[in-house]
């Protein structure tokens, strides 16, 4: 690699993302480019803050605890061993002079910033929580986009229920009955608002795990717990269809769930949940997960970006107007040659296969080829609302319950990167099915130096 710098020659992909898009692009590229890559003709570079990808559709299985989070992540340097890896963020793009400002990994604090030139770019940042201007919802909000996030969920709703029963164990709690029984109650009372695909996976998992994990907490009984999902619109699950979304609609509502239907969160201030019609209450947990915008940095610099803050892309995967620079995922908005007027999901099944346009788009261009546009007409979805229960809709076969939850989780599997990973799932999987989920908080473990201060006398007891 230092040689083909040195000589001047080599052509620079740099790609900004390692997430399905960035990771994919790169992959197919090593595999297509494998010669040019050994001479050092091109030089793959991918830009991504963390040393993984992660596999989001197992985020709620993760936080149940049925897979390992280790196994959900693939680990990018291991993935991509032709490509160069640089860990930090990108902070702005430049086309005009063809570059991106690089900050590295542990620099952010001093402020250095690098020149990275390219000659081919491409944009595979993803997409950040979209968030409201809601009175406290930045402060006890948790989103569910990363496996910190899902583990720390679920060290979260296990210290809740430890909280619940610490309250009513005999000899225990404040002396104020009624304040014991609101702290009670608040503690056992779980909110998530957004009913999609990420919403309505995390609520049916944890739901489902914590309604287990009441066997092991004597006072505590499942019907004690309020969960609550919270929707602005008339409908739940919409990529599984209506007919699919009201069933799942009937079957949370059976768990005990409450569904809150053309409503809208108000105010979370100090845990005080305020909706739109009317109801308020206390929470200690409040999950967020009503949609995604594209990450901030596709609007630091000089990109063609839609109204809605995506980057323009065109139905080949280039950029609107501009010459080598290709988008796709999250962070773009790509023409659904399919439907006519309409834009391509942003999920995991569009984006792995424009990954893989994507990265042939580029190799024509380097080889002076023509390029060919993404067409993938959707086949439909699959979803899982808790152990041996899920609900799908595939090619206009629409399935429930046990067929749908096993669709569910082969689907994924197949589309897990890396052989290491999938015998590893497998091996969780099959695991589970013969001993109990493990109802353990690690909560400590975001806090790792609290113990030593207390030993040092930095901090007192409690």
């Amino acid at each position: 690699m230092s040689a083909a710098r040195s000589s001047g020659t080599a052509k620079r992909i740099v790609i900004v993302g390692g997430g399905y898009v960035g990771m994919y692009t790169a992959l197919r590229l090593q595999k297509k480019l494998r010669g040019e890559l050994r001479r050092g003709e091109v030089v793959v570079t991918v830009i991504e803050p963390q040393s993984y990808m992660t596999y989001q559709p197992f985020l709620p299985e993760a936080a149940a605890g049925n897979l390992e989070p280790r196994h959900v992540v693939a680990p990018i340097r291991r993935v991509l061993r032709r490509c160069q890896i640089l860990n930090g963020h990108v902070t702005r793009i430049e086309t005009a002079e063809r570059k991106v400002l690089f900050c590295p990994a542990g620099a952010e604090r001093a402020g250095g910033t690098q020149e990275i030139r390219y000659d081919h770019l491409v944009m595979a940042a993803g997409s950040v929580s979209r968030t409201l201007p809601i009175p406290g919802l930045a402060e006890c909000g948790i989103g569910f986009k990363t496996v910190e996030e899902a583990i720390h969920l679920r060290n979260h709703v296990i210290r809740q229920l430890d909280i619940a029963s610490s309250l009513t164990a005999p000899g225990s709690g404040t002396g104020d009955a009624a304040a014991d029984e609101r702290a009670r109650r608040k503690a056992l009372t779980f909110v998530f608002v957004g009913a999609g695909f990420a919403g309505i996976e995390a609520l049916g998992e944890l739901e489902d795990m914590a309604r287990d994990a009441c066997k092991w907490y004597p006072n505590i009984d499942a019907a004690d717990m309020r969960w609550v999902m919270v929707e602005g619109t008339g409908r739940i699950l919409p990529e599984v269809g209506p007919e699919m979304g009201q069933w799942t609609l009937e079957a949370l509502r059976r768990r005990g769930i409450e569904i809150k239907l053309n409503t809208l969160l108000k105010s979370a201030e100090n845990r005080h949940i305020v909706l739109s019609d009317g109801e308020e209450f206390d929470a200690g947990t409040l999950v967020w997960t009503a949609g995604v915008k594209a990450h901030p940095v596709v609007g630091e610099g000089d990109l063609p970006l839609t109204g809605k803050g995506q980057i323009k892309a065109t139905a080949e995967l280039t950029v609107d107007g501009l010459d080598r620079v290709y988008a796709a995922g999250d962070n773009a908005a790509v023409p659904d040659v399919t439907s006519e007027g309409d834009y391509c999901a942003p999920n995991a099944q569009h984006a792995v296969r424009q990954a893989k346009r994507l990265a042939d788009n580029i190799v024509a261009d380097l080889r002076g080829k023509p390029r060919k546009q993404y067409e993938h007409a959707y086949v439909g979805s699959v979803a899982g609302l808790g152990l041996h229960k899920g609900v799908a809709n595939v090619y206009g076969v629409k399935l429930r319950g046990f067929p749908a939850w096993f669709m569910h989780r082969t689907y994924h599997l197949s589309r897990m990167p890396t052989t290491n990973r999938k015998i590893r799932i497998t091996a969780d999987w099959t695991l589970a099915a013969f001993f109990r989920r493990e109802i353990v908080s690690l909560g400590e473990i975001e806090s790792p130096h609290e113990e030593f201060e207390l030993a040092a006398g930095r901090r007192q007891p409690g």
